[in-house]
């Protein structure tokens, strides 16, 4: 039986939530960047009414863990805990990167994506992923990139076909990718909930108190994962 599983993001300027329940999704998202604290309750009652179904039904929390905007990250980090703990539930922490990239698999069938998001400070968090079977597998780790021609990085995707998801391509295109090789997705801008409840069947819980921001600084250096 499936899992049902509440996702929760608050990382961006979009607020986010969604339930999967019976093999439905319910979801509401709306972009509201300074009132995620008094949005994100009220989404999650909505969701699960919809679905007939209280908190007690549900057997863990998705958390849209970053990075992000450092408040909006921490907000949903401790709603997440919050829940988590009030039922003694698992949480699924899922990158805002990674579910760019799997919108962009969702919505265009994407097989290879960098993911951007604008982290101001003339800088973007960036990832990229490949598309495995529908699901959006990590070539890399979330990064703090400068505006600078990321195809010349080390890491950049050895294929022609790479398409760009995020807030960091819409805002610094030209300066991340002179030479226009890369094809922005103009409808795949903020992450959503939904998407993170796909990739949550791909992760390790964690207990409540375990979970941390994914807070991504300019000090890391360019590094791919183990094995890539």
């Amino acid at each position: 039986m499936t899992a049902v599983l509440l996702a929760i993001d608050t990382a961006t300027e979009q607020c986010s939530v969604a339930l999967r329940y019976q093999d439905q999704v319910f979801q509401r998202a709306a972009v509201t960047p300074r009132e995620h604290s008094q949005r994100v309750l009220g989404f999650v009652e909505e969701v699960l009414a919809e679905a007939g179904i209280t908190l007690a039904a549900v057997d863990g929390i998705v958390c849209g863990y970053g990075p992000g905007s450092f408040t909006g990250v921490r907000i949903g980090v401790a709603i997440s805990q919050g829940l988590a703990f009030s039922h003694t539930l698992p949480v699924y922490p899922v990158s805002t990167l990674a579910a760019l990239a799997q919108q962009a698999i969702r919505c265009h069938a994407a097989d290879t994506i960098v993911s951007a998001i604008d982290a101001r400070m003339q800088e973007v968090y960036v990832a990229s992923f490949n598309n495995q079977d529908g699901v959006a597998q990590p070539l890399m780790e979330p990064q703090m990139a400068a505006l600078s021609d990321l195809t010349e990085q080390p890491w950049w995707p050895a294929t022609e076909t790479v398409v760009g998801a995020g807030t960091g391509w819409q805002a610094y295109g030209p300066q991340l990718d002179p030479q226009q090789q890369v094809r922005v997705l103009a409808d795949v801008t903020l992450p959503l909930a939904a998407d993170m409840l796909i990739l949550a069947d791909h992760v390790e819980p964690v207990a409540a108190e375990k979970l941390e921001p994914l807070y991504v600084r300019n000090e890391v250096t360019w590094k791919k994962l183990p094995g890539r």
